[in-house]
C-alpha cells in the first residue's frame, strides 16, 4: 500500500520531489517508489508545450539539476526575449526567468536589449501579430503624409516617418506627436472689424498653409493652428484698420497679399509656411449695404448721362457739318433732296398735289 507507480511518455517528463525539495528529472518510462510517509511526489509535465510551468519553478531552478533537459532564461528589466517554435514566431517574453524544455520540439531565442525603448526588427510585422506582443510592445502608426514626433520620458528623441513604430513597454515614458506635413486650409470667418473709416464689417477669409519643420510646430507653441489663428487675426486688423471701406472693395487681391505676407513672416517661426491666403468674402452692415447701392446707382446713372451726352453732342456736331457741308455745294443739296424723295416714293405711294404759285414751281423743277 506504501508503493506508488508513476508512467512518463514519451513526450513527458516527471519532476520528482522528496519532503518539498526538488531531487531529479525523470525520462520516459515506468516507476516504482516506496513512499510510508507519502512525502515522494511525482509531477508529470509534457514537453508539448516548451515552456515549464511549475508553483515550485524556483526550487528547481536553483538545484543546477536540469542539466541538458531543459534550457534556463533569466532576463534582466532591460531584456527582452522573442522566441521561435519550430521556426515559427511564438512570443515575447518579457523580464524574468523561463525554463524551456529541449528535445521535443526546435526552440529558439533571440534576446533583443530593451534600453533604447524603440523597437527595430526585420521581421516586426510578424511579431506584432503574435497575442503577446501587446503585453510587452506600444505600437504607433504613422499615416502617409505625416510625421511622428517621439518624447521619451519628455526629451525629443527624433521624427518617426510613416510606417508602424514599436516601443518596449516599461522602457520610459512614450508620447508621439502626429504632425501632418500636407498642405492644410484654416478657415478664419467671422471676423468683425472696423476699418479706417470707421466702417464695421464682417470678414471671411481662408489661410492655406504647410508644416516644414515638425520639431518646431509641436515645441515652439501649444497648438500651431491655435497660433496660426491667432495671428492670422492680427494680420486682419493690422490691414483693414490702415484702409478705407472703399479701397478695400476696390483691392482686395492686394489686400490679401498683405495680410500673406505679415502672416508668413510671424508664423514661420512655428515652423510653419504659409502658402496663401484669401478673402471668401466681405459682409456690410445693412445701413452700410443700402447706402454703397444708392452710391453705386448714382454713379452708374451719372456715368449713363454723361455717356448719353456725349452721344447727343456728337449727333449735333455732325449734323452741323452736314448742313454746312450742304450750303456750300447747292448740287450736293440738290441731290440729297432727290434722294430724299425717292425713299419717300420707295415707301409708300406719292401723292403730289399742285396748286398755282411758286410752291408748284418748286416741286416741278425739283421732279
Amino acid at each position: 500500500m506504501f508503493v506508488r507507480r508513476v508512467r512518463i511518455r514519451s513526450f513527458e517528463k516527471g519532476l520528482l520531489f522528496k519532503d518539498k525539495e526538488f531531487k531529479e528529472i525523470l525520462g520516459p518510462g515506468r516507476y516504482w517508489y516506496a513512499d510510508p510517509t507519502d512525502k515522494t511526489e511525482v509531477d508529470v509535465v509534457s514537453m508539448r508545450d516548451p515552456w515549464l510551468v511549475h508553483s515550485d519553478l524556483d526550487l528547481i531552478f536553483k538545484s543546477g539539476l536540469l542539466g541538458s533537459d531543459a534550457q534556463v532564461l533569466e532576463l534582466s528589466d532591460s531584456q527582452r526575449g522573442l522566441v521561435w517554435i519550430d521556426n515559427l514566431f511564438a512570443k515575447v517574453i518579457g523580464p524574468g526567468r523561463y525554463v524551456i524544455w529541449h528535445g521535443f520540439k526546435e526552440v529558439r531565442v533571440e534576446l533583443i536589449d530593451a534600453s533604447p525603448s524603440k523597437f527595430v526588427h526585420p521581421e516586426l510585422r510578424t511579431i506584432l501579430e503574435s497575442e503577446s506582443a501587446g503585453d510587452e510592445l506600444t505600437t504607433y502608426i504613422v499615416a502617409d503624409g505625416m510625421v511622428g514626433v517621439l518624447f521619451i520620458d519628455g526629451v525629443l528623441k527624433e521624427v518617426l516617418p510613416s510606417g508602424c513604430h514599436a516601443f518596449w513597454r516599461r522602457t520610459g515614458q512614450v508620447n508621439v506627436a502626429f504632425v501632418d506635413t500636407r498642405e492644410s486650409t484654416l478657415d478664419v470667418g467671422g471676423q468683425e472689424i472696423m476699418t479706417r473709416d470707421k466702417v464695421s464689417l464682417r470678414l471671411n477669409g481662408l489661410t492655406t498653409y504647410k508644416v516644414v519643420d515638425p520639431v518646431k510646430a509641436v515645441t515652439v507653441v501649444e497648438n500651431f493652428e491655435q497660433s496660426l489663428y491667432r495671428e492670422t487675426q492680427f494680420a486682419l486688423r493690422a490691414v483693414v484698420g490702415t484702409r478705407d471701406i472703399d479701397e478695400l472693395l476696390a483691392d482686395k487681391d492686394s489686400f490679401a497679399v498683405k495680410v500673406k505676407d505679415i502672416i508668413s513672416i510671424r508664423v514661420k517661426d512655428f515652423g510653419l509656411q504659409v502658402i496663401g491666403f484669401g478673402i471668401r468674402d466681405i459682409i456690410l452692415p445693412g445701413d452700410m449695404k443700402e447706402l454703397l447701392n444708392k452710391v453705386v446707382e448714382s454713379k452708374k446713372a451719372a456715368e449713363a448721362n454723361l455717356i448719353t451726352r456725349r452721344e447727343e453732342t456728337a449727333a449735333m456736331r455732325s449734323q452741323a457739318n452736314t448742313a454746312k457741308l450742304l450750303a456750300d455745294n447747292p448740287t450736293l443739296m440738290r441731290l440729297r433732296e432727290l434722294e430724299l424723295l425717292e425713299k419717300v416714293a420707295a415707301s409708300s405711294n406719292l401723292n403730289i398735289v399742285c396748286g398755282d404759285g411758286p410752291i408748284s414751281d418748286r416741286v416741278i423743277k425739283l421732279i
